[in-house]
């Protein structure tokens, strides 16, 4: 199947709330899963910029498509934290992915050799298909929780899916809860960020990773914010032929047009910084603190105005506009659930 046809099956694909195999298949083809992957692990080793601009373009596909590609790419952050061995047997598979939360919302029991593991996550994207999933935990010594803080990496089979996703949009990312219950986890497959263990690091593995995350989740709210244009030009296009609507389509196409242009300076401000950071960082030069609040302020910013975007247009979209099986409203609906993260949020 072609990548561009996805875009065609974006109902199926939410009424299904899930990614249907064949589309599951363009990924593992397509190595969407492993934008920041080595070679060597069967990836794509991309740099910061291409991979964005690869989570917007697949977002303004269909956005349940664009988000799982992200989440999926955002798991190749931890490849340079994890032994060899480990790394090659999460990485290597074509069809490795990790799903997982970053929410310390459990409790790692410190034994000989590793730990015992219990606790759930919510919002774990890409849980139906996932091959390994991560967690954190509040490590316990000797009956006692103390502040520190590890990783685990844990195989499927050891995880129970809960199945609870029901928001509003993005439907079909399978965003479940996970639990295990007194999981052994051995110390090789434990994990921290900044902790380098084996040859498989890149230069986006070392960006800042509140960044990488930043601008991960903005480039699927412009890709779903650039969806959305594409359909209400679509629809202005064919009320057009209506002779009963040409004054209100009139005011239609002319705010479509100024919000098109506002969209394509959002755009273009977001790379110009991205571009700037990355460019400092690939000259091995250390982001401020100050440069890196002012990344996530912008990014907030620009999440934000992409959902005023919508909203400026879809009260004129009549009844379209809050159909569930439209094409609008879906859009509407996977925009407003992507800039409700909390990368994103005030």
């Amino acid at each position: 199947m072609n990548i561009v046809q996805i875009k065609e099956r974006g109902l199926e694909i939410e009424e299904l709330g899930r990614l249907p195999e064949d589309v599951l298949e363009v990924i593992y083809e397509h190595q969407l899963f492993k934008l920041f992957t080595a070679k060597e692990l069967g990836g794509k080793d991309l740099d910061l910029l291409e991979g964005m601009k690869v989570f917007q373009q697949m977002s303004a596909l269909d956005g349940n498509f664009g988000w799982l590609v992200t989440i999926g790419t955002g798991g190749n952050a931890f490849i340079p934290t994890l032994n060899q061995d480990a790394c090659e047997k999460i990485y290597s598979p074509r069809n490795a992915v990790i799903a997982g939360s970053g929410y310390p919302t459990g409790t790692a029991k410190k034994m000989d050799g590793g730990y015992s593991v219990t606790g759930q996550w919510k919002y774990c994207s890409g849980a139906d298909y996932a091959t390994t999933f991560t967690m954190n935990c509040f490590v316990e010594h000797d009956g006692i929780r103390t502040d520190e803080i590890i990783s685990c990496s844990v195989e499927r089979d050891q995880v129970e899916v809960l199945n609870d996703w029901r928001a509003i949009g993005l439907k079909a990312t399978a965003s479940h809860t996970i639990r295990v219950q007194n999981t052994w986890v051995p110390q090789e497959a434990t994990f921290q960020l900044g902790t380098i263990k084996n040859k498989y690091e890149s230069a986006v593995h070392s960006f800042p990773f509140g960044a990488f995350a930043e601008a991960s989740f903005l480039s699927v709210c412009l890709g779903i914010t650039e969806n959305f244009l594409e359909e209400t030009s679509i629809l202005v296009k064919q009320r057009n032929h209506d002779p009963n609507r040409t004054e209100r389509m009139g005011a239609l196409q002319f705010l479509l047009m100024q919000q098109q242009k506002h969209f394509r300076q959002l755009e273009e401000q977001f790379y110009s910084i991205l571009n700037g950071y990355w460019q400092k960082h690939q000259e091995g030069h250390k982001l401020t603190e100050e440069e890196l609040q002012q990344f996530s302020r912008l990014s907030k910013d620009i999440a934000a105005a992409c959902v005023d975007i919508a909203n400026n247009l879809i009260r004129r979209l009549g009844m379209d506009a809050i159909m569930e099986t439209s094409s609008i409203n879906r859009i509407w609906r996977n925009l407003y659930t992507a800039a409700q993260h909390g990368f994103l949020t005030p």
